[in-house]
């Protein structure tokens, strides 16, 4: 293994080089440029779709509807919301477009362009963003889902243990794909997606012979007559509606994630492509399978339904036979998808945080030993989901998790987008063109307002009988800002506290690694004044072996 100080290693300077010339962008800052990707070129372009659509097609569709309708109160606000959600994820695809142009060989998505938009103060939201990534890289929601399903599909009565148990089983399953074989978990991906694809269809021409009069449901119309009676204006309602909308198109920008592992010729083209084609079919998909819960289940029901709507409507449509069966079956599998699609992506996530020198034992977390897969970031992830699996009561864990994971995430999906114009400006001062897919600012400025909108909406209290947890409406608020605020105490105390009171400057090493990895390690610089240590002498900042 070979040591290189960031600052005079020639080939690392090449390829920041390299990077500002493919990128069009201001030379890269942060993790160094890996010109081979250790984990190989698997991904294409339907893997990208596969990716996107598998992480998309998760619990979502199935158990938010029914909350949505709570919180809104009549149906022509539900597929309204379901049509707000995609144009605000279409914003924000073309933010990731062109950022992926200007760092077009960095997996990772949002973790390198905040790293690349916000350099100075130096490590300061790289940092917030690791930590706020690695306590929020769970993946209980859809394993509690899985759990709930599965044990509905074979009429167990749901008990927190044995939600408990089956959500941890399910998680060490589909997790256990991404950690052996990048090439096998691509091709699970790849079959669940399929399957998912071909159940939303199958509920969808359910829905059709609903409103043609082919079912026993007397009167398939009866909620579409005044749509939008009982509609409420309660801003929290509203804001909890759009969360959980947009917690189900979450994944449109999965592929983003593994972009330094797309084999084509236009990286970049490929998965914005897959991103544009993930967000159509499942846009078409979601609206007309809410029509289908709404024309065969009455309006009282999906508001009372929980996370179990899909089972009520199949119940309701197929009473006690075989399909009723199936469905619950079809959801927990789609679940499962879920689970491996986000493993690949996030772990990506986790090993560029990693490479950037902010995990303690970075080489660890940045190798892809043994089997060419990032080992290191799985299991992190699998212990983190399994301790909120256990920690969290399971009558309020679906909802309280899917709004705690998406609040400190607004921050920086608003910093993202202010990211762009801040590099634009760079880009301009520095003579550079514009990049060739450069997101129009209505987009921009689209995804900002959503995000400003979630953020400041939920602090408002929801009318009576409308708050998706048992415990005070803005606990999740509270707790994401609390997330946020430990990120801002960490960064003080490591960066600018203890470099202080021990007399060192923190600076940049390069790891080589055997398998070819590149990765950043943060090393103490003493100054000459300290006598306990030799001057030049450094030390790593954080465990590195």
């Amino acid at each position: 293994m070979t040591i290189i100080d960031n600052v005079l290693d020639s080939e690392v300077l090449a390829q920041s080089e390299d990077a500002q010339h493919e990128g069009n962008t201001l030379s890269a800052a942060g993790a160094p440029i890996e010109k081979s990707s250790p984990l190989g070129y698997k991904v294409t372009l339907l893997s990208s779709v596969m990716l996107n659509i598998g992480q998309i097609l998760g619990a979502g569709i199935y158990s938010v509807p029914g909350v949505i309708m709570n919180s809104v109160g009549s149906v022509g606000l539900l597929f309204v919301f379901w049509l707000l959600a995609p144009l605000f994820a279409l914003g924000g695809l073309m933010i990731y477009g062109e950022f992926a142009s200007m760092f077009p060989k960095r997996s990772g998505a949002e973790v390198v362009y905040l790293e690349q938009a916000y350099p100075r103060p130096q490590f300061m939201v790289p940092v917030m963003f690791a930590v706020t990534s690695v306590l929020l890289s769970f993946s209980a929601t859809n394993s509690i889902v899985f759990a709930q399903y599965a044990l509905t599909a074979f009429d167990v009565p749901i008990t927190p243990g044995r939600q408990s148990i089956i959500a941890i089983a399910v998680c060490a399953v589909g997790m256990s794909f991404v950690a052996l074989s990048t090439k096998w978990s691509l091709r699970a991906v790849n079959f669940l997606t399929g399957l998912k694809v071909l159940s939303l269809v199958f509920l969808v021409f359910t829905g059709a012979l609903v409103l043609g009069g082919f079912t026993h449901i007397s009167d398939p119309y009866a909620n579409f007559r005044s749509p939008f009676s009982g509609s409420t204006t309660n801003p929290n309602s509203l804001a909890t509606a759009l969360v959980k909308t947009n917690f189900a198109f979450a994944g449109w920008h999965n592929a983003f994630n593994v972009i330094g592992e797309v084999h084509t010729r236009d990286p970049v083209r490929t998965v914005r492509k897959a991103g544009l084609l993930s967000l159509l079919l499942v846009t078409c998909l979601f609206f007309f399978v809410n029509v289908a819960y709404v024309a065969a289940v009455p309006k009282d029901e999906i508001k009372n339904s929980g996370q179990l709507i899909a089972a009520l409507f199949f119940q309701r449509v197929y009473g006690e036979s075989f399909a009723a069966q199936t469905m619950p079956i079809m959801v927990a599998l789609s679940c499962f998808g879920n689970i491996i699609a986000v493993t690949v992506g996030q772990a990506r996530v986790l090993r560029e945080i990693a490479r950037q020198g902010l995990l303690p034992y970075p080489r660890f977390f940045a190798s892809t030993k043994p089997f060419g897969t990032p080992l290191g970031p799985v299991c992190l992830k699998y212990f983190l989901t399994v301790f909120v699996i256990v920690a969290l009561p399971a009558r309020d864990a679906f909802n309280f998790l899917l709004d705690l994971s998406s609040y400190p995430n607004l921050v920086f999906n608003a910093a993202t987008a202010i990211g762009l114009w801040l590099l634009r400006k760079r880009q301009a001062l520095a003579g550079l063109a514009p990049s060739k897919y450069r997101a129009g600012n209505i987009y921009v400025s689209l995804y900002l307002l959503s995000a400003v909108f979630l953020l400041i909406m939920p602090w408002i209290p929801p009318e009576p009988g409308h708050s998706d947890v048992s415990f005070w409406y803005a606990t999740y608020c509270v707790v994401g800002l609390g997330v946020l605020a430990v990120c801002g105490f960490y960064y003080w105390l490591w960066i600018i506290v203890l470099p202080w009171l021990g007399g060192y400057t923190i600076v940049e090493e390069v790891d080589r690694l055997e398998d070819g990895a590149l990765t950043t390690r943060l090393t103490r610089k003493y100054h000459p004044s300290v006598e306990t240590v030799d001057n030049g002498e450094q030390q790593p900042l954080i465990a590195s072996t």
